[in-house]
């Protein structure tokens, strides 16, 4: 139940969704305190996609929250992940054609958000568990669908300042994995990545363009390093 104040939201124009047969055989697991799949068919283990680009930002994450101290970076880390994951859901549930009734919190950057919603139709994914033989990876994606009328990864997140596209190469790298994962499962090319960034105090969200084939050769570079650090 929505906070007192806060309106129901539905969409607009109901979303249409495509139907793909994506076989239920991946099975999510921890090793050594990392999320990985496994594909009960064959055996095999992957990371997740977001261990893998995880590796980007680990040096100053660490750096961070020396500087910070443990207690207040466990106290913002608690609140974006808490808020990201409320935003997140909001918007799952829009493109679902449910109605949705955002927070004071979160109306605010649900609202910026919602615009860019209304620009996405036929729908392949929506929270939806991917794997790449190919890559080695596996991975829930946000949302691929159209995007104006072309085929993208799209992927939702939230910030509590403005990001500079030279600052979120781990968001295109993650897209670029999920679009070949896409591809492999259903032989539909996915070329453009799309990222919707909620900002706090911001208007209208953030939004990044990129094509897949800029990211895929650093991503699979990153996940050789990734394989020499923890042998899988």
């Amino acid at each position: 139940m929505g906070s007192f104040g806060s309106p129901n939201i539905a969409s607009n124009i109901m979303k249409r969704f495509i139907q793909h047969d994506f076989p239920d055989v991946l099975r999510r697991e921890t090793i050594n305190g990392s999320r990985v799949y496994r594909n009960t068919e064959t055996n095999r283990t992957y990371p997740s996609v977001t261990s893998v680009t995880g590796l980007l930002n680990k040096k100053s994450i660490m750096e961070w929250r020396k500087r910070v101290g443990e207690q207040e970076a466990n106290r913002i880390s608690t609140r974006a992940a808490t808020r990201g994951t409320a935003v997140h859901s909001l918007c799952e549930d829009y493109l679902n054609n449910k109605q949705v009734s955002p927070s004071m919190f979160d109306q605010e950057m649900f609202n910026a958000i919602k615009p860019h919603l209304d620009r996405i139709d036929n729908i392949s994914c929506l929270e939806t568990w991917l794997y790449s033989d190919h890559l080695q990876v596996a991975g829930t994606v946000d949302c691929i669908a159209e995007y104006d009328g072309v085929r993208s990864v799209i992927d939702f997140k939230t910030s509590s300042k403005p990001k500079r596209k030279e600052y979120i190469s781990n968001y295109f790298m993650q897209c670029s994995a999920y679009a070949v994962a896409f591809e492999e499962r259903t032989g539909l090319p996915v070329s453009q990545i799309v990222i919707i960034m909620g900002v706090d105090e911001q208007t209208d969200a953030s939004i990044f363009y990129e094509k897949r084939d800029n990211w895929i050769n650093d991503f699979i570079s990153l996940r050789e390093e990734y394989k020499e650090w923890k042998g899988y």
